[in-house]
């Protein structure tokens, strides 16, 4: 009997201790600026998704930590105009809030029309067109007090607040300035909260890269004037302490308050792999706020975030995860982690006798509404891979592409004749590796598979029914990180075909009967 205790009084502690277990990222892969609210027991998040197609990816959770993406905010071209936009435009920081009975989302269109913000009953959609906002600056919020709509942003880098009216979107009062923050660039991602009689000003400086940071103000007055934080920044990892962690860039955080009466932050982080480099993205972590009446909050006990950390979580609720492989059969429901790089020719993708056709429209260093249809990478560890059907005679390319920019991604594709790594490095072209064929051994189909450790990609095919998969290159994921390449957003992989030289004498197309995404 006292063994039988003694084991079970080992197996509770255990329980409790994985219970107090959060990783970070809790939303891996290309998920940056993350903005929360609260409904009920209901959680929901959302991201910047720049000028991937639909846009602004929502997630739903009971905990905090265990995420399920629900839908995509702007799943129209009417919502997301996105013609000529890189990685370098298209939507920035949204934020999503909840006022009596509506779902608001705030961001900025950089590149087309700015600010605007769209309304919803469902969080899963569908949202309303969008309402056109006059006050600038980027990385819009939403606050609501006694029937009056707040909305702060960043022009001229200063937050600066208006009043407005979220029906129609008509500036009510003048802009009024806030605060520039404590003196680092870029002061950006506002957010307010009222607390304790105190209205609070959550705001990122240092910008987006190593010196990022979360630095706070309050005021007894939503208009000012705001006093700084003493104990500012509130989250950074561009310390002492944070230096040698693998989790860096930290930032763009936004608070929310658990049905527990608990205070947390979701902020985007990134995580580096084989150096100082990181190639999957701006990531959304997760982290402990103690915010006593009347007191400034402290982030993390005001330490820096690692991908680990002790702390009390609400219960878990897991979540579904998306199938690791797609059959594209006729009439399939793609999931809402798929995406397009700008607004798609919706022509050029066809389901048809169970496979997806790919037409091809220019090239993807073009970037004028290239064929490809992919999803996040989301791990360092990964196995992908795809089976095409060749059809056209001239060099057409068919396969997989490993994409961060438009001048920086990796291709694995097929051609009539042979099998080829490429890089594309702002203008500079490569063939890696090549398995050349004499035209009389042309397969029918040919699988691809990439693998990834975190620190470098494997290129692996087999032909028509082989068993085994032939080797041909590897690379340094590093040579697609946003150190090298650019960019504010994260690797994303899937299925393209581009013509040889921009041959648009002929359609040219592949068929690809599957893809699988496999985290390892």
């Amino acid at each position: 009997m006292k063994r039988l205790l003694l084991f079970l009084l080992l197996a509770q502690s255990v329980l409790l201790v994985a219970a107090q277990q959060l990783r970070n990222p809790v939303i891996p892969g290309f998920h940056p600026d993350p903005s929360v609210c609260r409904v009920g027991d209901d959680f929901y998040l959302v991201n910047s998704s720049f000028h991937y197609f639909p846009g602004v990816p929502i997630f739903h959770s009971k905990d905090l930590v265990n995420w399920e993406q629900i839908g995509n905010v702007l799943d129209r071209e009417s919502q997301l105009p996105l013609e000529g936009a890189t990685s370098w435009l298209g939507i920035y920081a949204p934020t999503i809030r909840y006022h009596e009975g509506t779902y608001y989302m705030i961001t900025t269109n950089v590149g087309k029309r700015g600010n605007f913000l769209v309304t919803a009953k469902n969080p899963a959609g569908p949202w309303s067109e969008p309402v056109w906002l006059e006050q600038g600056g980027i990385d819009p919020s939403l606050y609501f007090e006694d029937g009056k709509c707040y909305m702060v942003s960043n022009p001229d880098n200063t937050i600066v607040l208006c009043e407005i009216d979220p029906v129609t979107g008509k500036q009510l009062t003048q802009g009024r300035p806030l605060w520039q923050g404590t003196g680092g660039r870029w002061p950006e991602g506002p957010h307010i909260y009222k607390k304790d009689g105190y209205y609070y000003l959550l705001i990122s400086e240092g910008g987006t890269e190593l010196a990022h940071k979360l630095t706070i103000a309050r005021s007894r007055n939503i208009y000012g004037p705001y006093e700084s934080n003493p104990a500012n920044p509130i989250l950074t990892n561009c310390s002492r302490d944070g230096q040698s962690m693998q989790i860096q860039g930290t930032g763009h955080g936004d608070f929310v308050q658990a049905q527990d009466g608990s205070w947390w932050m979701v902020f985007l982080a990134y995580r580096n792999f084989g150096g100082s480099y990181h190639h999957i993205g701006r990531e959304t972590c997760l982290v402990p706020v103690e915010w006593k009446a009347g007191e400034w909050p402290v982030v993390g006990g005001g330490r820096a975030v690692d991908t680990l950390m002790t702390v009390k979580t609400l219960p878990a609720v897991p979540v579904k995860k998306p199938a690791s492989r797609t059959l594209f059969n006729k009439g399939i429901q793609l999931g809402p982690e798929w995406v397009y790089l700008q607004n798609p020719i919706m022509a050029n993708y066809q389901l048809t006798e169970g496979k997806l056709r790919l037409v091809s429209h220019g090239t993807l260093a073009e970037n004028r509404q290239p064929t490809f249809l992919g999803r996040r990478q989301e791990s360092p560890n990964i196995q992908v891979e795809t089976e095409v059907t060749l059809h056209h005679p001239i060099e057409d390319k068919y396969g997989l592409a490993v994409y961060q920019i438009n001048d920086g991604y990796l291709m694995f594709y097929a051609t009539s004749h042979d099998i080829n790594v490429e890089y594309r490095l702002k203008s500079v072209n490569g063939i890696l590796a090549s398995e050349d064929w004499s035209l009389a051994d042309v397969p029918e189909r040919v699988r691809l598979r990439i693998t990834s450790n975190g620190e470098r990609y494997y290129f692996s095919y087999a032909c028509n029914d082989e068993t085994s998969y032939t080797p041909l290159a590897d690379i340094e994921c590093s040579l697609v990180s946003t150190e090298v390449v650019g960019g504010f957003t994260g690797v994303t992989i899937g299925m393209f075909t581009e013509y040889f030289f921009n041959n648009s004498s002929a359609t040219a197309y592949g068929d690809f009967s599957y893809f699988e995404y496999i985290e390892r």
